[in-house]
């Protein structure tokens, strides 16, 4: 979805090495371009730097995976002033929680409603524009659940009538076993629902960081189009920490911890994206 054309690369890489860990090095790019997303806001004292490396970055308007708060909220501002572009993110349910609640007597509609409306209002509180499009965080791959798939559409639909934002959602694009001899993504999973409801169309974020088609722990992106996942607007392409099991060819590109660094900022471990946008949410 609204990829631009690519225009000439103009690159200038630096890279650091050491026994400890293999970080990235400082890249200048026309295009594809380069995003980080990390859970803890990193401070107003790295951005300077972290924009020499990124062209974007995931700001989240609830609390992150596993947090239990939010340290990203009133720094839009701030990162507007050094130059970044954005992928808003709302943290989506899991499994667990969406059964929790239907227990008792909250539906999983009902609560992507109401998280919905919870994003909507951050959005505003963040000062988005109408027209940026707001990433639902949905953690859990494969094929969805019924509950899960309530859920999601729900908050999906909500997002695209009760405001003026749109939806999109942030999903595994790696193929997982669907009975013998197939596989399916949850991408795969969640767009089939959408045509057969005949429901909004959703903003892709894809993660797939099996090493191949992803490279690993690089400022060289692969081309969005390698991913495997057709029509996306951005790939998180490198985990932090990686994922073993599927990482072991571009292993040596992540640190020693596993984890992906910045290599002027050894203590951020960073996911990594990339996007035909610098803008990728449209929220500047």
């Amino acid at each position: 979805m609204r990829l631009s054309a690519l225009r000439p690369l103009l690159l200038l890489l630096c890279v650091i090495h050491s026994s400890a860990q293999q970080p990235l090095g400082t890249v200048l790019t026309a295009g594809p371009y380069v995003g980080f997303d990390i859970n803890d806001y990193p401070g107003d004292q790295t951005l300077p730097t972290l924009r020499r490396h990124f062209a974007f970055v995931g700001y989240w308007l609830n609390n992150p995976p596993g947090e239990r708060q939010n340290g990203w909220v009133g720094k839009r501002e701030a990162l507007v002033r050094h130059g970044f572009g954005f992928l808003v993110l709302f943290n989506g349910r899991l499994e667990a929680e969406i059964k929790k609640e239907k227990r008792s007597g909250t539906s999983p509609a009902s609560l992507g409603t109401k998280d919905a409306m919870a994003a909507i209002v951050a959005a505003h509180r963040e000062n988005f524009a109408t027209g940026t499009i707001i990433f639902l965080d949905q953690e859990e791959g494969g094929r969805l659940t019924d509950d899960q798939s309530a859920y999601l559409l729900a908050w999906t639909e909500t997002v695209a009538t009760k405001s003026g934002y749109l939806p999109g959602v942030y999903a595994s694009g790696q193929p997982v076993s669907d009975g013998p001899g197939k596989t399916i993504t949850t991408v795969q999973h969640i767009r089939e629902l959408v045509n057969a409801q005949h429901l909004h169309q959703i903003t892709i974020f894809v993660y797939q960081d099996a090493c191949p088609p992803a490279n690993g722990c690089s400022l060289q992106p692969p081309a969005l189009s390698a991913s495997g996942t057709p029509d996306i607007a951005v790939w998180q392409y490198a985990q932090s920490p990686r994922r073993q099991a599927i990482t072991a060819a571009c292993g040596k590109t992540y640190a020693a911890d596993g984890n992906c660094y910045a290599a002027d900022l050894p203590q951020l471990p960073l996911d990594l994206s990339v996007s035909g946008s610098a803008d990728p949410s449209h929220g500047r």
